[in-house]
Order: structure tokens, then sequence, then C-alpha cells
């Protein structure tokens, strides 16, 4: 019964997600988002599109395990990354007030054709990423309402994938930014519903929820809270679906959103964790990424509720990341056509592979945050520095924190191979982690101050 009615429901949000695509595609409308009439998007087109695609499912799975794990410091941590909007709003109105039409523009001008394709392998691999965790959590969601079904795993992420693949190649950008409005106002209502039916439960209690420590303790969510502060910067620039959005309408309209879009995520990530710090507080045994322990734990309704919550969250996702990635492959690479067709083969190319890596083992969600977000730190003393303070900086620098950045995000993903443990300090993981953004941020920041001059006269591309 539940499997059928939550088929059901995510049956007509695809269907209403097919109906509300655009009829006609465009060039423009498929890269730059523009509207039938050529027209940008207004505010809150913008802001429910800059909403549904960062409180994506990985993102709602995260803040509720982090939640079960950690109590509030850990929920509180994930929510941390929403600080984003702030610093990602910060970041693009610099870059406009310096003429740049995105990120790839700005470091062009000041490291030529290395220093965007440094960036670009980051942002490439932060949306095969995106791809491969939101179909990740569509697997297990069918996984746990089907055990009877095998295949239902792996089946349900090759539907998921076929469908949003099919509107999101029909108008791109245009078709993402239209979809994603209908999928956040279906998400708003679905999920408000299964939080009133969490708050108004005889077992919940909002003070206890506020000072729960989890099931592990709350030191390592303190320590994850650190992280977020040290990353919260640098991730939203390497961020290409929130970096799109940032240039598409005028800059009031863009500056407002992205405040909008703050306050909006931070909430819908906080109590979307609660769910998670219940389960720790009526010591539900974690099962299934907590699909499973929610099964047991709420009426069928709620269960339903969530799910349909997380898999609009994902299917959102899914669309923007691959409008993201046939930019980046048409517009920044130049490796296909500025047409329709190319763009549609970069999607395909994109989808194929976020789901090939499905079937990769690793089910750990945050670890494609941990890693993606530990990479983007390169972006850190390069944007204060270069950006804030107006310096010029080397090539060479720009590559040694782009260097020190990504052989951290590779120790971190590689932290049990024997040699790499060799190196970290023992640990929780997560005070590994925190010891090798320490460590990338000192290189970074001494890299780039040593390489870094004042302009002189005009800035141009001297460090290139």
């Amino acid at each position: 019964m539940q499997a059928a009615l939550l088929i059901g429901l995510f049956g007509l949000v695809i269907l209403a997600s097919l109906a509300v695509a655009p009829r006609r595609a465009s060039v423009e409308g498929f890269y730059d988002g523009a509207g039938e009439g050529g027209q940008a998007p207004g505010l809150w087109t913008l802001v429910l599109s800059q909403v549904t695609t960062w409180i994506f499912a990985r993102s709602l799975m995260n803040a509720a395990i982090l939640g079960y794990f950690y109590g509030a410091a850990g929920t509180l941590a994930y929510a941390a990354y929403y600080g984003s909007f702030l610093s990602g709003g910060f970041i693009v109105a610099r870059l406009r007030g310096q003429d740049a039409r995105s990120v790839q523009d700005w470091l062009s001008a000041r490291f030529g054709g290395a220093g965007v394709a440094c960036y670009n392998v980051v942002i490439g691999l932060r949306l095969l990423s995106e791809v491969f965790a939101n179909l990740i959590v569509v697997g297990l969601i069918f996984t746990a309402v089907l055990p009877e079904m095998a295949s239902a795993g792996p089946l349900s992420i090759i539907v998921v994938a076929v469908l949003g693949l099919a509107y999101s190649a029909w108008g791109g950008l245009s078709a993402a930014l239209r979809t994603d409005v209908m999928q956040m106002l279906v998400f708003l209502v679905v999920f408000a519903v299964a939080l009133v039916a969490l708050v108004t439960s005889p077992g919940f209690s909002l003070g206890a929820a506020l000072t729960a420590e989890g099931t592990s303790g709350s030191y390592n969510g303190w320590v994850l809270l650190v992280v977020a502060f040290l990353q919260v910067f640098s991730y939203p620039a390497h961020d290409p679906v929130m970096m799109d959005r940032g240039f598409i309408a005028d800059e009031k309209t863009t500056k407002a959103s992205f405040l909008h879009a703050f306050w909006i995520s931070t909430l819908c990530i906080l109590a979307f964790g609660m769910f998670g710090i219940q389960a720790s507080l009526v010591g539900a045994d974690y099962e299934g990424e907590l699909i499973g322990t929610w099964a047991g734990m709420f009426p069928a309704w709620v269960f339903v509720a969530l799910l349909v919550s997380l898999l609009v969250s994902a299917l959102s996702t899914l669309d923007s990341a691959l409008a993201s990635a046939a930019r980046l492959t048409v517009e920044e690479l130049r490796l296909l056509p500025r047409t329709l067709g190319g763009g549609r083969i970069a999607m395909v190319a994109f989808m194929v592979g976020g789901a090939a890596l499905t079937l990769w083992g690793n089910k750990a969600l945050f670890d494609a945050v941990a890693v993606s977000g530990t990479a983007s730190m390169f972006l850190t003393p390069v944007l204060i520095v270069g950006l804030v303070m107006n310096r010029v900086i080397a090539l060479w620098a720009y590559i040694v924190a782009f260097a020190a950045a990504m052989l951290g995000a590779a120790a971190y993903f590689l932290r049990s191979n024997e040699l790499v443990a060799a190196i970290l300090p023992e640990g929780h993981k997560y005070e590994q982690l925190l010891a090798i953004c320490v460590v990338v941020l000192v290189i970074g920041f001494a890299a780039v101050l040593a390489g870094a001059r004042r302009p002189s006269g005009v800035a141009s591309d001297a460090g290139a």
C-alpha cells in the first residue's frame, strides 16, 4: 500500500513537471534561462529555484542522519553550509561589480586557461556528485519500500534518470526554473504536513530536540560545524547551479533572491533534521539511512509524505544539475556546439556518468559534500585576496592552492588507505577532515599571499 501510494504521488509530480516544462525550446532559454518572450526570471522564480536545488534529497538525508548521530549540533553543522547563500551572494555581487559574467570569466582574466581548467575540473566533479547522490537516495527509498523486489533500487534509479532527463533535455535551464517552482511548492506542502505531524505527536518535545546529543554524542557535530565555517566561503563558488543563477537576472533581484533563499532553505534543513533527532530520542535503531527507521516510527501517511518530499527534492536537483552541466560543457569548455543538440548530448553524458557511479559501493552521503567542499577551498584565498582585496595573484600561487585542496580532498576520500592513514592524525573522520581543511587553508593562504601584489594601474591578467 505504501509503495503504491508513493509511486502514484511521485508519478503525478513527474507528470506535472513534464506539463509545466516549456513547450518550445530556444538556445537562449536552454542556456540562459530566458522565458519564451526572452525575459529574465522574476524574484520568486529565482528564490524557489535556488532553494529547491539546494535542499535536495542528499542534503535532507544528511541533515537527518547527522541529527540522529550528533543531535542538534549535527543538524546545525549541516545547516551552516546554507550560509553559502550569503557568501555566494557576496561573491556574485563582487564579480558583477567587476563586469565578470561568471566565475570562469573572472578567473580567465587573471589566470588564463590554466586557471579556468583547474576550476572546471572541480565543478565537473561537483555536478557528477550531484547526479550520483540524488539518484542514490532514490534507490535507497525504493529499496526500503519494496524490500521483496530485489531490483527495486536499480530500476527506480533508471526510471527517474530517464524521466528527469526527458524534460531537462527538452528545455534546459528554462525548464529547470519553471519546474523548480512547481516542485518546491509541492515539497513545501508535503513537508509541512509531515512536520506538523511530528511536532504535534505525543512523544515530541522541542526542548529535548534542541538539546539532544544524538546516539553518538554531540562532540563530532561541533567539529563538523567548524569544518562548515571553514568551507562556507568557497563552497558556493564551486557550485555551478548557484553561480549560474547569480547572473541571469538584474542585480537587485539577484541580491534579494540569495537573501530569501538563505532563510527559507536553512529553516527547511533545520526542520528536516528534527526527524533524525527524534529518531535518536525515541531510541530507534538506525536502519537504511533512516528510511527504515522512520517506517517503524511514524504512521504510514507521514512516512509516505517524508519520502515524497525526498523524491521531489531529488528530481528538482537533477534537472538543475543537468542544465549546469550543459552550460559547463558547451559555454565554458566549448566541447560541443552552442545548440540544443550540443546541450542535450552533455546532459546525457552527465546523467549516464552519475548513474554509473551509483554502482560504486560507497553510500556515505556526506562524503560527497566533504570531498567537494574540501576541493573547493583553493578558492577561499584566491577570492579573498584577489576579488575582495583586489590583489594580482601569480599563477604559480593559484596552482599551489589548487593542488593543496585537491590533495586534501583526495586524502579524505582515501582515508582508509594505509599510506594515507599513516599521514592523517588519529581520530574520528570529522576530526581528520578538520585537520585537512586547516592545512589546505594554511598552504593556500601562504602561497597566495606570497604570490600577490598590488595592481599597477588598472588590474589586468598580469597573474596569468
